[in-house]
């Protein structure tokens, strides 16, 4: 089984442009992923970037990137370009993609996904949860949270916390129910995910702002995968400051 790493790291962002390529202890961030990349179960680790600068700053370092259209509308897409622009590769049986902005992801993570297409039936898509520990979490709407089937497959996805627990004051909700949150790196089979692509905007995704959603409507099963480590997305400078201070 054969997995294949894919990082999108796009240089516009609306509060934070460069964000790739913002230092970060010596190292800019778009370094400090691919290191984090390379030391999980992947084969190959590719940056996806739409800008010139960050592919010769990736090349630079030894990394491998290729060059995308400016114009993607996710993630997802950026990551289809990829794999194509790379001949889409016949042995890679899973592609893992990676947020372009979290410095500190565990290689334990990806490799709970990779573990995943090990099997003998592999599943289309598959995406990390996490226990919701504060009710801050809870409901945070910035925080996506996840149920699931006794399978472990996503039934939804909300930024609002789900279930609605009727019988217990809101202030009670995690003492009653053991919540999920959902971290944003996923996996799919390639055939998977070239369909993806080409599926349109859904009314729950739209209603939502949540990709997957688009995908569950379509009928595609999500897989979960359920990890303990946190997660650490760098948006706005006031992250940026977060991020140097936990690096020292």
């Amino acid at each position: 089984m054969t997995a294949l790493g894919i990082i999108p790291a796009r240089y516009a962002s609306t509060r934070l442009p460069g964000k790739p390529l913002v230092d970060l202890g010596g190292q800019t961030m778009i370094q400090r992923v691919v290191a984090q990349a390379r030391l999980a179960g992947l084969a190959r680790v590719v940056v996806a970037t739409d800008d010139a600068r960050i592919l010769d700053h990736v090349q630079g370092f030894g990394g491998e990137a290729v060059l995308t259209r400016a114009d993607h509308p996710s993630g997802t897409d950026r990551v289809w370009e990829a794999f194509d622009v790379l001949g889409q590769p016949s042995e890679v049986s899973c592609i893992v993609n990676i947020q372009g902005d979290e410095p500190f992801i565990h290689p334990a993570q990806i490799n709970a996904l990779v573990d995943l297409f090990a099997g003998p039936t592999p599943p289309a898509i598959a995406t990390l949860i996490k226990p919701v520990l504060t009710e801050e979490e809870l409901f945070s709407p910035h925080l996506p949270k996840v149920v699931t089937n006794r399978r472990g497959e996503a039934l939804y996805f909300s930024r609002h916390p789900l279930p609605y627990q009727r019988q217990h004051p809101a202030a009670e909700w995690l003492a009653h129910h053991r919540y999920y949150r959902h971290l944003g790196l996923y996996a799919y089979r390639p055939d998977v995910l070239r369909q993806l692509t080409l599926l349109p905007p859904s009314p729950l995704e739209l209603a939502e702002s949540l990709e997957q959603l688009r995908w569950l409507e379509a009928g595609f099963a999500i897989q979960t995968a359920v990890t303990e480590l946190d997660a650490f997305g760098i948006d706005t400078p006031e992250d940026v400051t977060r991020a140097r201070q936990r690096l020292g």
